[in-house]
């Protein structure tokens, strides 16, 4: 019990950072998306013309996306804090105000529908539990405990994760899972990700994909 105090107490902390970011402007963020930053490719290539992203690829689905958090990875891969040649190309040359104009624009970007699972029931079944309920006795809280009501986000500091693909969601907690994501400054989604199991992980990112996702503007 104290373990699952400890872990929604860190969780909680972020909630309580306000953002220092500047407010963006969809419409300026609309054209930036189309056009690129000058040196790279313009968003579409990669995350799709209406932000919807490509599964195959592991390019993650960004409308509908919370523009803090959305502002807040961007300028986090231009400082290195987090690592993709891709994205650091694609988005060095805009300034803050512009990053802020592009996640606000992201934002308002319908959420399309979830695509049809594929995994198992069993698969999904185990990775609802996880997802929803946790699994204590292994010390790991339930992705909602961070990640809100059904996995839809709060506000900049914990994104929604309902409705993204499973092979994004996959790779990042991967990522987490081998220390090589440390945007996080408390590390609590590289000490949860430790501690699944390759087969917890598909199931989770299975789930999670299956399930439908809400527009956080």
């Amino acid at each position: 019990m104290k373990i699952k105090v400890l872990l929604v107490a860190i969780a909680w902390t972020g909630f309580m950072q306000a953002s220092v970011y500047a407010s963006g402007d969809p419409a300026n963020g609309q054209t930036l998306a189309m056009q690129g930053d000058g040196s790279g490719a313009p968003c579409a290539a990669c995350h799709g013309p209406q932000g919807e992203g490509m599964a195959a690829a592991t390019f993650p689905r960004i409308a509908g996306l919370d523009a803090d958090y959305a502002l807040r990875q961007m300028i986090a891969f231009q400082q290195g804090q987090r690592v993709n040649a891709a994205m650091t190309m694609n988005i060095d040359n805009f300034d803050e105000q512009q990053l802020a104009d592009l996640a606000a624009y992201f934002a308002t970007l319908p959420v399309p529908a979830p695509a049809a699972a594929t995994a198992s029931e069993e698969q999904l079944a185990l990775g609802k539990k996880l997802a929803l309920e946790g699994d204590w006795d292994n010390y790991l809280p339930p992705c909602s405990s961070c990640h809100g009501p059904n996995n839809q986000g709060v506000d900049g500091t914990f994104p929604g994760i309902a409705g993204q693909h499973a092979s994004y969601l996959k790779q990042q907690l991967e990522l987490w899972q081998q220390g090589q994501r440390t945007s996080d400054p408390v590390q609590l989604m590289e000490a949860i990700a430790k501690r699944l199991s390759p087969e917890q992980i598909e199931a989770v990112a299975a789930y999670l994909a299956s399930q439908p996702a809400v527009a956080k503007q």
